[in-house]
């Protein structure tokens, strides 16, 4: 084991092979809500483990708490707090590399299970055998926690948060590493691309690739995403994952020409002074007196303008 690692473990430990690896990563976010509602679901089971990466947040009493709950499950649970922030990339590797089933379960920290059956859906479907990669998608609340998170509340109801029917007919456009099962070997014949850097574009990229060898399965087992942004935090990232979009675009030119952001882009990007509407389009962003329609608009307008930049 790495000495750059911290492995604290519970002490119940599944003695055969689990059918599935539920994989954490955080970062600065306290995933004990999460474990707390994966444990509730495995009280009678033991085909299921779960690991939890710390990515070098350095938060003392946070570790601490995450540790606590740890060595007081129940079940097959497993911490490694980094001593250093490595990024999402080697923070999913050490992950894969200590899980034991062949399949893993991808959750984000501050994702939670919809369903009590959320854990036994996905284990029903892989033993059914008929899928290499499973994208169970997400909703959010019906309200965000403050004002300033609810432009991200909206973007992602109208933009994520599609039905069933819905990501079927999109294929790989709409999935997500945030609630994601995948058989441990294709992650290790199509890893995610560690050419990605900051934020964006990084998982749809790899389902774009995976989609093209392997079957991929829409399937409703949702998790509520809880850690909705701030405006000014979805300003930032439009505005600076840019080269990541342009990456997604030349290595999957026939998926981007059918999308409407890389349409309006390369219209924006051949039209004069165009990003000197930015500061009204960040300022409609803003207004919270506008309708929610309008404020989306301005908000992908945006996006769009700074992607245009990108591609120069």
């Amino acid at each position: 084991m790495s000495t750059e690692i911290t492995h604290i473990k519970s002490l119940k430990q599944a003695p055969a092979k689990p059918k599935l690896s539920v994989l954490i990563p955080y970062y600065r976010d306290d995933p004990t809500a999460l474990l707390d509602a994966l444990l509730s679901q495995t009280k009678t089971r033991k085909d299921v483990e779960i690991l939890i990466y710390d990515d070098g947040t350095g938060d003392v009493q946070l570790n601490a708490k995450v540790a606590a709950a740890v060595k007081s499950a129940h079940s097959a649970v497993h911490l490694m707090i980094a001593h250093t922030n490595k990024g999402r990339s080697a923070a999913r590797n050490a992950l894969q590399e200590q899980a034991r089933a062949d399949w893993v379960l991808f959750l984000d920290a501050d994702m939670r299970p919809v369903s009590e059956a959320f854990l036994s859906d996905y284990t029903t479907l892989i033993s059914a055998k008929i899928a290499d990669v499973i994208f169970g998608g997400f909703t959010v609340p019906d309200k965000a926690d403050t004002l300033d998170q609810e432009l991200h509340r909206a973007l992602s109801e109208v933009s994520d948060c599609l039905s069933l029917a819905a990501r079927q007919a999109a294929g790989p456009q709409f999935v997500a590493s945030s609630n994601l099962a995948v058989k441990k070997e294709v992650l290790n014949a199509e890893g995610f691309d560690d050419g990605f850097s900051g934020w964006g574009w990084e998982d749809s990229e790899w389902a774009a690739r995976i989609a093209k060898k392997f079957t991929l399965l829409h399937a409703d087992i949702p998790a509520l995403h809880l850690g909705l942004e701030t405006t000014e935090t979805l300003l930032r990232r439009f505005k600076t994952s840019g080269h990541n979009y342009v990456r997604f675009t030349q290595k999957h030119p026939d998926i981007a020409k059918t999308l409407s952001l890389f349409r309006i882009s390369q219209r924006l990007r051949k039209t004069p002074g165009q990003k000197l509407m930015r500061p009204a389009l960040k300022l409609a962003v803003k207004l919270r007196v506008l309708p929610m329609k309008l404020r989306l608009l301005a908000l992908k307008l945006w996006r769009a303008s700074h992607y245009a930049e990108a591609f120069a």
